[in-house]
């Protein structure tokens, strides 16, 4: 078995060491490699990785989508109907004018390619195209997240960032900019927005991630709201999703 090439030059090494005046040539004849391998052995502590070779394109590559086609067909078609090595490499010399292939390597393509097309086939089939409409109503609803954001700061790109309260039927934004995450950016930004806005969203705001309001993250969705999150929320009358509130006299100002 061959040795490895940190084996090779360990006993290249070793054999220096234990006979300083072997020579170069020596050890490459006694080891059958080049010379230049027994200099790099002395050399270096870790040999240079080789390169590897760059993949070969497949002989098939033009016409893939050709045959592809053919096994599309063949999952609908009667079994009879169905494409055969030979039909499929027919149909590419007299309609395509390829015949570089061989019947191997079609055969070896299809062989890989045709279960991949019936998986694709059953999930297209699992999960019809299909269209969930979401009507939103003026002021009732708002979306809250957090960005990561680059900005310049007296000449340094600094990782900042961004709080952004979006209402949801409008599209109207409040972006405010912050050092970090952190609960007070949180509880700030809120409060920015809330005065940009004239007023609170009437229904509920959305989180996509409620962590700086969190205590204690629990099993499953269950989280510990921490108390400062608490009095917030119950001050300005907003609930997290899911929950429902009748407006209030502050509410009814809110803005769409």
């Amino acid at each position: 078995m061959a040795l490895s090439r940190e084996l090779l030059f360990e006993k290249i090494r070793r054999d220096r060491r234990v006979d300083p005046t072997v020579s170069g040539r020596q050890l490459a004849l006694r080891y059958r490699v080049s010379r230049n391998t027994v200099a790099e052995a002395l050399r270096t502590p870790v040999p240079k990785e080789r390169k590897k070779p760059e993949p070969r394109g497949s002989v098939l590559e033009p016409v893939m989508a050709r045959i592809d086609e053919m096994l599309w067909a063949d999952l609908e078609a009667p079994r009879k109907q169905r494409h055969t090595i030979e039909r499929i490499k027919v149909r590419l010399a007299v309609e395509y004018d390829f015949d570089l292939a061989s019947y191997s390597t079609i055969r070896d393509y299809v062989h890989e390619r045709k279960p991949q097309l019936s998986a694709l086939a059953k999930e297209g089939r699992r999960h019809l195209e299909g269209m969930v409409p979401q009507e939103k109503q003026p002021g009732q609803e708002a979306e809250v997240d957090f960005a990561d954001v680059w900005v310049d700061l007296a000449g340094e790109r600094v990782k900042c960032v961004l709080f952004t309260l979006r209402m949801s039927f409008s599209g109207k934004s409040v972006h405010r900019l912050y050092a970090t995450a952190s609960q007070e950016a949180f509880l700030e930004g809120h409060v920015a927005a809330f005065e940009a806005l004239g007023g609170i969203p009437a229904r509920h705001i959305r989180y996509d991630n409620l962590r700086p309001a969190v205590s204690q993250v629990c099993f499953g969705r269950d989280r510990h709201e921490s108390t400062r999150w608490v009095k917030f929320r119950s001050w300005y009358v907003h609930v997290p999703v899911g929950s429902l509130v009748a407006p209030s006299p502050v509410m009814a100002s809110a803005v769409a």
